[in-house]
């Protein structure tokens, strides 16, 4: 029989010193070899504790088919590259949230840009002079052609084009202020 075969029968029968001994020789060791998988030291020491615990829990019904020493340094391995995989998820799962808290922040924004915006252009619609106004509203918001407008007013399609055009140098003297504020706080 084996040093190794011993030692893990003695393990196997819950000899602590026998776990002390295999403990003590790989610890250290174990630990440097998780640095080459993981920086952090204290994740290494916290794997390298986690495998002897498990060791110890197990231990009656531990089999190790290969030399101590392999059969650590694979559980260290498997354990640090767990750690790395687990991290990975949920640095994705991290840059996913922040883009969609970022999406819903600018959804938002704009949400409540568009309801400004709408507010103050009803509000200042209402400043136009009906007959600008009225012509205005059927080409922007009801998409019809200066000559259609022209035609239902019963005025001439140069007299709709001054009209729309009026309109929107009024619209844009009482937006002003709005679109600076706008302008401000997109580009902030």
């Amino acid at each position: 029989m084996s040093d190794e075969q011993i030692l893990l029968d003695e393990l196997k029968q819950g000899d602590v010193h026998a776990f002390s001994f295999l403990f003590n020789k790989y610890y250290k060791n174990l630990v440097l070899f998780g640095g080459n998988f993981l920086p952090d030291q204290s994740a290494c020491e916290d794997i390298v504790q986690s495998l002897f615990l498990k060791i110890w829990q197990e231990r009656e019904n531990l089999e190790i088919r290969t030399s101590i020493k392999s059969f650590l340094l694979k559980s260290v391995q498997n354990s640090c590259l767990d750690v790395i995989r687990h991290q990975k998820i949920k640095n994705s799962y991290e840059e996913k949230s922040q883009l969609k808290s970022a999406l819903d922040e600018i959804d938002f924004e704009q949400h409540i840009l568009y309801s400004d915006l709408k507010s103050h252009l009803d509000e200042a619609l209402t400043k136009l002079p009906e007959s600008y106004r009225e012509a205005f509203e059927l080409n922007r918001f009801e998409g019809m052609k200066y000559k259609e407008i022209a035609e239902k007013l019963k005025v001439s399609e140069r007299t709709i084009e001054v009209r729309i055009g009026k309109a929107i140098g009024l619209l844009r003297k009482h937006l002003k202020d709005f679109f600076i504020i706008v302008l401000s706080i997109l580009f902030s």
